[in-house]
């Protein structure tokens, strides 16, 4: 699978989804830090890539409806230091291959992974 990991994370987040097969570029690596929401959205739609984010603006299913992208990851973490962040995102790469991204917004939470959408893209 291929991802856009937001400048809201650290760069680290990459480097573990590159190690579990997939392919994770950072929107710090193409330029594009400070770029406005929608502009990465349109990035990633065009690249065909499932964004990782930390920004709650991207669980909006009206601004971004899931069945529009190749797989919204929102991380609503309490803490949202490095440990906690990887943490979350190695139980995300456990259930890569068994649930969809693609078309689909998954909120990742300390403890839960939420998986909404569905849809034609």
């Amino acid at each position: 699978m291929q991802f856009k990991v937001d400048e809201n994370l650290p760069v680290e987040v990459a480097r573990l989804l590159d190690e579990h097969g997939h392919d994770a570029r950072t929107v710090h690596e193409q330029g594009l830090a400070g770029g406005k929401d929608k502009v990465i959205a349109g990035i990633c739609l065009n690249e065909k890539r499932a964004l990782i984010t930390l920004d709650t603006d991207f669980a909006d299913i009206r601004t971004y409806p899931p069945a529009d992208f190749f797989g919204l990851v929102v991380l609503r973490l309490k803490r949202q230091d490095e440990s906690q962040v990887l943490s979350a995102v190695a139980r995300l790469v456990k259930i890569l291959d068994a649930e969809a991204l693609v078309r689909h917004l998954w909120i990742v939470e300390e403890n839960n992974i939420r998986i909404s959408g569905g849809g034609d893209l």
